[in-house]
């Protein structure tokens, strides 16, 4: 019988791979003579927390069943994000609480939204450790989907089931086999990201810290100016092409690994994320040519391209203030939130797949409507698919619109004007980033928020990174109950 120990011996071991990890920005503060040695405290603290979890929690099998395994998916990403704002409350940049955990909690969940106002001069051991943080979200974030949420049955996330046992029972072994081949893939793509920003003008500093972003899809930056400080096609290129490799299902690499070598021609989110993809990018530059905005018909399609790529996988790096379009690039802006990438991946928002789901439902629907009589067999990527599991997608969806307006008017009761309120909302719970306006807009940050904002945005990070229900099931008094 499984037991809360495993769930706490897992969080120490997470908590010491957190604190080790620590390390790489304190090398920088020793390289830099930053003046704060922030990160070796927190490094220490971090630690010797973790192996008192462990060692306090040690037992002869380590088992998960349901139950635990929904306490370990919300308990580990809290504890993280506590523990991650170590380093940002002993720094002498002046992080208050809330800034500090609104921070750690918009980088581990690969979210981008910042609070640091001056990036440009900020130390380089913070901005690093911002990166890492986005990076172990972002790893973090596809093994759970792969191994954790399909059992689960979150919002139709077992339609990603692995092949194999599917007892609850088997989890651990079955995450360690998986991970592996996940892991050494994000490495791999992390490492050629960053060798292509270094060839096409990046610094060693400036390309280590926007691959790990970048694979994240998570859009941290090290300048005020985001990708756009750069003013290099190349580098928008380059980010353009891992974003969209961050974005799509990592299970796909799994079985491309495993001699399924047209997987990425034949699945139907990937090939549904590519659509939408360029649907979007012409909506968006036609849109443009409209306007009479004033570049070539190249930048023009480049600037669109970006943006497009940017938002709708909830990676949040900008190259232009999009907020100065007109009104129409922000409603489509604020839907491509909404809607994210692919299930599976790095990226966020409702998935692509539970798009495609509604848009069967409803297909399926009118055809009932003309032959009442007839029988429709659902299918999804040539899988059966039931009434039940169509049933959790439709209502996930439902349930994240209704978080997202709950989201919304707290924000508005918190002191926040209506764009703010609507666009911080679909940020926090898609993980974007940049929201809409002059406060929170691709020019601005979150720093000038009231703190009761900040926590609310950062329980919405935390209800959209992990598919909601897994964070909502705790607040159920019978899931408590033996």
């Amino acid at each position: 019988m499984a037991t809360n120990k495993t769930v706490f011996f897992l969080i120490g071991i997470l908590l010491i791979v957190l604190g080790t990890s620590m390390l790489a920005p304190y090398a920088l503060q020793v390289l830099f003579n930053e003046k704060s040695h922030s990160f070796i405290s927190a490094s220490f603290v971090t630690i010797f927390i973790g192996v008192l979890f462990t060692l306090a929690n040690l037992e002869k099998e380590f088992k998960l069943n349901l139950k635990q395994t929904f306490l370990f998916s919300s308990l580990a990403w809290v504890m993280v994000a506590i523990f991650g704002s170590l380093p940002f409350l002993l720094s002498d940049q002046n992080f208050s609480l809330s800034e500090a955990f609104f921070e750690s909690m918009s980088g581990i969940t690969t979210t981008g939204a910042t609070i640091i106002s001056d990036l440009d001069n900020s130390p380089k051991s913070i901005l690093l450790w911002r990166a890492i943080m986005q990076w172990l979200g972002g790893i973090g974030i596809v093994v759970m989907a792969i191994t954790i949420l399909p059992l689960l049955k979150v919002g139709g996330m077992q339609l990603f089931k692995m092949e194999g046992p599917g007892s609850t029972e088997k989890i651990l072994p079955r995450t360690i086999e998986v991970a592996t081949i996940i892991i050494s893939t994000y490495i791999v793509l992390t490492f050629i990201c960053g060798f292509f920003y270094w060839t096409f003008g990046m610094t060693i500093f400036d390309s280590v810290s926007h691959a790990m972003t970048t694979i994240a899809t998570g859009g941290f930056s090290t300048h005020n100016d985001s990708i756009g400080y750069f003013k290099s096609s190349n580098i928008e290129i380059v980010a353009s092409l891992f974003i969209i490799l961050g974005s799509i299902p990592f299970i796909s690499y799994l079985k491309f690994a495993q001699g399924n070598r047209k997987i990425f021609f034949k699945d139907v989110q990937i090939k549904g994320l590519l659509y939408l993809l360029f649907v979007s990018t012409l909506i968006m530059f036609f849109y443009l040519y409209f306007i009479n905005y004033e570049s070539s018909l190249l930048d023009k399609i480049r600037i669109s391209s970006f943006n497009v790529i940017s938002i709708l996988s909830g990676t949040g790096y900008v190259t232009d203030d999009f907020g100065l379009w007109g009104k129409f690039s922000l409603i489509f802006f604020l839907l491509l939130m909404f809607i994210g990438g692919c299930a599976g991946s790095t990226a966020c928002g409702i998935k692509i797949f539970r798009l495609q789901m509604l848009l069967i439902f409803l297909k399926n629907q009118v055809k009932k409507f003309i032959s009442p009589n007839s029988v429709i067999i659902n299918k999804y990527n040539n899988q059966k698919i039931s009434d039940s599991f169509i049933n959790s997608v439709i209502i996930f969806i439902f349930t994240f619109l209704f978080i997202f307006l709950i989201i919304a008017m707290l924000l508005s009761i918190s002191g926040l004007d209506f764009i703010t309120s609507i666009s911080g909302a679909a940020s926090s719970i898609s993980n974007v980033g940049p929201g809409l306006g002059d406060m929170i807009g691709p020019n601005g940050n979150y720093k000038d928020i009231p703190d009761l904002s900040k926590w609310i945005l950062s329980f919405g990070m935390l209800l959209g990174r992990l598919e909601l229900f897994a964070v909502l099931v705790l607040f159920f008094p019978s899931f408590w109950r033996n």
